[in-house]
């Protein structure tokens, strides 16, 4: 979390610095690689919510990925941004004590880290949204446009209810008429899944 992500946005070409693609041996041994990647908007052809289970159905922590040309995966996870050293507080998620931060990273990076190193305490799911790639289109480049506004040149913070891993994804997406309506289950953000699927049911 030493490095954090910015993106330079011309037309439907979005480039983005410091994207994460470690190299792991186990979870805490790895080699860093961070790289500049530029994806173009006009050949997103999928999203892939993500939702990882660590504590029953209620909770979960959710990500998002978009492929490009059915090749490349680009995937955020929106986090907390711990100090080195700094103790981690439920409660404290809660007030303004942790920065917010965006990893920006290849699927195999956080995801993989998740199904190989963290297992069996946590659970991963991968759903194809069926949703208007309009919509998600518009929400790359509000979280590539967050990324930079946001977070590269000053700090936001995390709030469990109000700006965490769910309710952030959904801010971005706004720009859309097509964009989900607030629901309690984003705020119990395990059911997350099970709402998407009654917004836009397979056709």
């Amino acid at each position: 979390m030493a490095v954090t992500p910015y993106a330079t946005i011309k037309g439907d070409s979005i480039t983005i610095h410091n994207v994460r693609n470690f190299a792991y041996r186990t979870e805490t041994d790895f080699t860093p690689r961070w790289e500049t990647r530029t994806y173009d908007l006009s050949k997103l052809d999928s999203v892939d919510l993500i939702a990882v289970y660590w504590a029953g159905k209620a909770i979960a922590h959710i990500m998002v990925s978009f492929g490009f040309a059915g090749k490349d995966y680009l995937a955020v996870s929106i986090e907390t941004r711990k100090e080195k050293g700094e103790s981690y507080s439920t409660l404290a998620r809660f007030f303004r004590q942790y920065e917010l931060y965006y990893v920006v990273a290849d699927e195999r990076d956080v995801v993989g880290v998740r199904t190989t190193y963290r297992q069996p305490q946590e659970d991963v799911y991968i759903y194809r949204v069926k949703g208007p790639l309009k919509t998600c289109a518009a929400g790359v480049s509000r979280l590539s446009q967050g990324h930079e506004r946001e977070l590269h040149e000053r700090p936001s913070y995390y709030n469990t209810l109000t700006t965490n891993c769910t309710t952030s994804i959904l801010m971005h997406t706004r720009m859309s008429p097509e964009s989900p309506p607030m629901s309690w289950k984003i705020l119990l953000s395990g059911y997350v899944p099970d709402y998407l699927y009654e917004l836009w049911p397979p056709r």
